[in-house]
């Protein structure tokens, strides 16, 4: 089983946290980092266009700030269409994460992935911790539910939801996804 990790950072989250994730990162798999000041909006022109179109809009909250959090899906979804067919699963995990303990593809096949399920999530009652996030790439709708999550972006549809945080967003097309028979792994408590 081949995985691979990806986060996102801009420089000043680096300087504030993201360097104990760079300089702790000890799991096997490899890293991809899109680094929101270097050429992201180069990769991924929607999240340059979503910015632009929505920086203008009042934010009363974080529940509320959906450019806060773009960069993030935007990041995670273009690694989930962009990975080499030959890697099995991708872990996306956020930049304030610091590493104590290695993992291996062995706990993740035993505690992460199931072949049945499109992802592996931290649910809570509220709306799921989106911090750690597992996409099974070989489950026939994964790279669906990026697209989905995308069109939820460039076509401004967060904004007609309750929330524009990216926990709530997963969450909601999440669902539509398993109103329609698919599979997830909860792992919250």
């Amino acid at each position: 089983m081949k995985i691979q990790v990806v986060t996102s950072w801009n420089d000043k989250l680096f300087k504030e946290y993201a360097h104990r994730f760079q300089s702790t990162y000890n799991w096997p798999f490899d890293l991809i980092v899109y680094n929101e000041d270097d050429d992201m909006f180069d990769k991924v022109p929607d999240l340059k266009k979503f910015i632009e179109r929505n920086q203008h809009r009042e934010v009363k909250s974080f529940k509320h700030d959906g450019v806060r959090f773009s960069y993030k899906v935007y990041a995670y979804t273009h690694a989930i269409e962009n990975c080499s067919s030959d890697v099995d699963g991708l872990i996306c995990i956020d930049a304030d994460s610091v590493f104590h303990k290695k993992i291996d593809e062995d706990w993740v096949k035993k505690h992460i992935h199931r072949d049945d399920c499109m992802m592996t999530h931290l649910g809570r009652p509220s709306y799921s911790e989106c911090g750690f996030l597992y996409f099974n790439l070989n489950h026939p709708n994964t790279k669906e539910y990026a697209v989905e999550m995308q069109h939820m972006y460039n076509l401004d549809l967060i904004y007609k939801e309750e929330e524009q945080h990216d926990s709530y967003i997963w969450d909601v097309v999440r669902k539509r996804f398993e109103d329609r028979g698919v599979k997830n792994h909860n792992i919250g408590d």
